[in-house]
This record gives structure tokens, sequence and C-alpha cells, in this order.
């Protein structure tokens, strides 16, 4: 009968997540001599577990004299539980007295969707298919989970279809594979044929399309889901799609998922105060960014690293390096991704010595070993600061493979810095033992090597752009004007403003040829044509046509904020500064690669990008 009444108590333990209550009842038992009843046991190890008290579940479980199934389940599903899912496999790996059943199979496949660990998981699948347990449908339900995870929505599908009386959560976890893999129109049909739909598999949806960089049809589920009034009892849904505002930069469509957030009541939420963040940063809103932020009565590391990221980002170093200073006295540890705003933000300014301090702290005071983007921020610091020499002796020491964007970082430090042989160098190393995948290196290679009239191989490069096969996503810029969004594609002709966006660029190109003595820079257009072409192409980037309309619709003296899905070409970027000196506007251009502030005639990025 006392067996009993614990038993009870630590089940309700388990189910309101009490661990002060789960120990001073582990107490009582220990003091009456009953812990090595199973039962007793068994619960305890799946209470501590349910607690995030793994080290308490693992101690018990090591103290136990005899061990079955329910108890070996009980402490893998502890481990997975507090993200430990790598002990879950070496326990199972180094164990011979256990033949698994099908809650620990199920555990073991958890232990390594966790991990994204498709060949243990490949394994556990194995052991499963021979065993008697081969028909379960819960086990199957955590095969399609996994596969889903490790990115294998084909394997996830095939074991899906086998799964006799198919649960929401498996429904939900294929719907999330093939959303996550961006098979948009596979994972929409699955979705529509869901017996039952609840909260968590439209959140599934709606994160993988986020995931798999589908903002636009992430934000119609949503829409609909709204539209079907689910309540939204878990936020975890709100960040999803406050991440989808972030990646798109639509700062309009992002206030408006502020406003519903407060309105919901979930404002205080750490993680969509940290989502929050993120996205007014990357919407080149900095001042809402940190509006949130010591409005945050806790703050973890993602939460300091974010506004640390973000005033790197838009060019406020000293700001940023004064809020590391702030989150280290606070007592909160720096993770990989601070370090890489840390760097990058001295990078533009020229911090070199700091920008050295920090990158040897990473190792030294935190144990963080430093990333390939670690070394390629610490070399474009030492290329923007004319190290050179530096900049290429740390590329061939470091130790890691340089990839394109390492190689293309100290190529542009070689083309700014004047360092025609180094670059010619490192640009035929480029172009004989790497297969480019940006077109912008091509475009970087034919600049070099037409600064040192190598016109051979200026051929060869454009040639290889083409031979290659490498393909340039049509060039279009986005622009926020009165709560509404306009779109410009490179060489729209159709618009319905055309004719007043024209005479505005024509006049303001006027006025930078006489004020600034501005001339086109055509060698940003690779393609073979003449002066006059390669000018009016120029004339018609996306990015332009997004200005003009900027300046003739919105608010005079407002800041324009636009969002390009390519690099901006050096010529646009000269003439978004001159445009930005002529207008007395401030421009915030985000392009694929960073953020460019304009005002008054200077960039941010201090001309290297």
């Amino acid at each position: 009968m006392l067996i009993q009444q614990y038993l009870h108590q630590l089940k309700l333990c388990a189910r309101n997540r009490t661990l002060t209550t789960a120990k001073s009842l582990h107490a009582q038992i220990f003091k009456l001599g009953i812990t090595q009843c199973i039962p007793l046991a068994n619960t305890l190890i799946n209470v501590y577990g349910k607690c995030s008290a793994a080290s308490h579940a693992l101690q018990l479980f090591d103290e136990m004299p005899q061990r079955d199934h329910i108890a070996w389940a009980s402490v893998l599903t502890a481990l997975n539980q507090s993200n430990l899912s790598a002990k879950t496999l070496s326990m199972f790996s180094s164990t011979s007295e256990l033949r698994p059943d099908d809650f620990v199979l199920s555990a073991l496949v958890k232990a390594c969707a966790n991990l994204a660990s498709i060949n243990h998981g490949k394994q556990v699948h194995c052991h499963f298919i021979v065993s008697k347990y081969s028909h379960d449908d819960v086990v199957k339900s955590s095969l399609v989970d996994m596969y889903s995870k490790c990115d294998l929505p084909d394997s996830a599908k095939a074991v899906f279809d086998t799964i006799r009386v198919k649960s929401t959560i498996s429904w939900t976890a294929m719907v999330s594979g093939f959303a996550k893999s961006g098979r948009k129109e596979e994972a929409l049909e699955l979705f529509r044929n869901m017996p039952i739909k609840n909260l968590y598999s439209w959140t599934a949806l709606i994160s993988g399309f986020v995931q798999s960089g589908k903002g636009l049809e992430a934000f119609s589920v949503f829409t609909e889901m709204r539209r079907e009034s689910v309540d939204i009892l878990d936020p975890l849904v709100l960040s999803s799609i406050v991440g989808a505002c972030a990646n798109m930069a639509a700062s309009i469509a992002g206030k408006q998922v502020h406003g519903l957030v407060i309105s919901l009541g979930f404002d205080s939420c750490l993680f969509i105060s940290n989502a929050l963040i993120d996205m007014y940063a990357k919407c080149s809103d900095v001042i809402a960014a940190k509006d949130i932020f010591s409005r945050m009565h806790h703050r973890d590391v993602v939460s300091w690293t974010s506004l640390i990221v973000g005033m790197a980002q838009h060019g406020q170093a000293e700001k940023a390096l004064s809020l590391y200073d702030d989150m280290v006295s606070h007592g909160v540890k720096p993770n990989e991704v601070t370090f890489v705003g840390l760097i990058y933000a001295c990078s533009h300014v020229g911090f070199v010595a700091k920008g050295r301090e920090l990158f040897q702290s990473m190792s030294k005071d935190y144990g963080i070993p430093p990333s390939l983007q670690h070394y390629t921020c610490l070399l474009d610091l030492l290329g923007r600061s004319g190290l050179i020499d530096e900049a290429e002796k740390l590329i061939r020491t470091m130790p890691f493979p340089p990839d394109e964007p390492t190689w293309a970082a100290l190529l542009s430090a070689c083309k700014r810095q004047g360092k025609s042989q180094m670059g010619v160098r490192i640009a035929d190393h480029l172009l004989s033992c790497f297969k480019a995948r940006d077109p912008s290196t091509y475009i970087l290679l034919s600049n070099i090597y037409a600064s040192a009239s190598l016109w051979g191989k200026v051929s060869e490069a454009r040639r290889k752009l083409g031979d290659m096969e490498v393909r340039k996503d049509p060039g279009y810029s986005s622009v926020e004007v009165r709560k509404e969004t306009e779109v410009f594609y490179a060489g729209e002709t159709s618009h319905p403003l055309k004719e007043e966006i024209f005479g505005l660029l024509k006049k303001l190109e006027e006025d930078m040829r006489r004020r600034n003595g501005y001339v086109p820079d055509t060698s940003w257009i690779l393609h073979d044509m003449d002066e006059q072409e390669k000018e009016k192409l120029l004339f018609w980037h996306s990015e332009r046509s997004a200005v003009a309309y900027a300046l003739l619709k919105s608010v005079p003296g407002s800041p324009i904020r636009i969002v390009k899905n390519l690099r901006v070409c050096g010529d646009c970027h000269v003439v978004m500064k001159h445009i930005s000196e002529i207008t007395g506007r401030e421009i915030i251009v985000r392009d694929a690669t960073r953020y460019h502030h304009f005002k008054g005639g200077k960039c941010s990025c201090n001309d290297f990008w």
C-alpha cells in the first residue's frame, strides 16, 4: 500500500515537473529502505528525466542491482530529454545484457534523430526490422521523425507507408520532413490529407517552410491557420513566423506578428524575444532590436549575441564591443556565434589588435575551437587592414581547407589594396582548383585579370562562367513604402511608374556626373556588348529602380530600406553613395552578403564587401 502511494505521488511529480518534491520523496524512500523496489526505482528515473535531472537518473540507474527493460527505456529517455543523446547511444553500445524492446528501440531512434546521426539510425532500424517488434507503429513513427530530421524524406515516406494506424505524430513528422526539404507540393498534399490537425501539425509545416527558405509559403499557411481559428497555446509557431520575417527582411509583416505576440501574451517569452531582436536587426531597425532587448527581464546568450551580431552587421562596431563587455560582466558566457559577430565588427573599424585578442580568447578563455567561419572573419579583418601577407599566411596554415568564400575574401583584399601580382596568383589558383558556385567570384576574377591586362584570362573566366553552368538568379530588390512592399526586377521596364522612375534616375545620374564626376563602371557587366548597352544594363539594376520609387513615394526624410537577393555590384554601390549625398536620405541595403548603410556619400562597409 505504501509503495502504491509513493508511485502515485511520483507520477504527479513527473506530470508537474516538480523536482524538489521528487527529491524529497526519494529521500523518504531511501530512509524506508525500499529503493530496491524496481517499480519505484524505474518511476524515479522517469521523474528525474522529465525534470531534466539526467545526472540523478543515471546515478540511480547505476545503483540498481537489477535492470529491466523499463529501467533501460527510462534512463535512455531521460538522457534524450536532457540533450545527452550521444550518451544514450554510447550506453546502449557498451552493454551486452540488453535485448531492446519496443520502448528501448524508440528511445534509441529518438537519440539518432536528435543527433541527426543517420548511420546509427540505420543500424537501429536494422535491429528493429529483425526484432519481434518489427510491426510496432510507435517505433515506426520515431523512424519517420529520424529520417525526416536527417533530410531523407523518401526513406521517411517508405516507413510512413508501412504504419498501419497512423497517429497525428507520424503525420506531423512526415509533413515536416517534406517541408524542411523544400518539397512544397508533397508537404501540402500530405498536410491536406491529414485526418486530424493540431497546432503542432501547423507549426511543423510552417517551420519546415521557413527552414527551407520558403518564407512566403510559410506566411500563406500561417494566414490560413489564423483563418481556421487554431488556438495558439504554444509560441513556437510564432517564433517560426518571426524567423520568416527576419529572413525576408519583411518589417511590416514583422511588426504585425509582433503585435500578435503581444496580444496573445507571449511577449515575455525568452525565445520569442530573441527571435524579435534578430528580426528587427535583419530588417535594419536596430533601435527596435535594442528596445526589445532592454525590456527583457531575463536574457540568455542568444539574447546578447543576437543584438551584438545585429550591431556588427550594421556597422556599429564600438557599440557591439561595448555590449560584449556588458555581457561578460553579467556572467553570460559567449558562444561561437558571439565571436563571429565580434570579429566581424572589428573588421569594419580596423581593430586588428582587438580582433586578434578575441580570436585567441575563444579557445583560451572559453574553450571554443575556432571554425572556418571564424578564420574567414579574421582573414577579412587582416585584408581590410592591409595585412595581405599575414592574411595569406593565415589561409595556408589554418586547420581547415579554405573554401570559395575564404579565397574570394583574400582576392577582394588584394584588389582593394592594389596587390596585383598576388591577386593574379590567387585568381589562377581559384580558376584552376575551384568549381565556383557564386557568379560574383567570376566577376572578381575577371576584374583582377583585367586590372593586370591579362585579357586571355579575362576571357577564360567569362567562358568558365558559361562552361560550368553557373546560373545567376534573376536580380530583384524589394522596398517597403507606406506599409506596402514593391518588388523590382533587373531590367524591368513595365512598372506603372516607369516614366517617373526613369526621369528621376536620369536626373540623379546627371547630378552625379556633374557634382561627383561619376562614370559608370561597366567592368561589372560581363556580357559581350558595347559600352552603351552595358551602361543601360547598369542603369536598370533593380536596386536603382527601388530607391527611385522610394524617393518618389515615401515620406520625405525617412530612411529607405531595400532588400536585394544578390550582391550589390560595385557601380550600384557608388551610385547609392552619391544618391544618399544628393538627396540627404539614408539608404539601407541588405544584399546577399551584408548590410550597407549609405549616408552623406559614405557607406558603413567602407567600400569593402
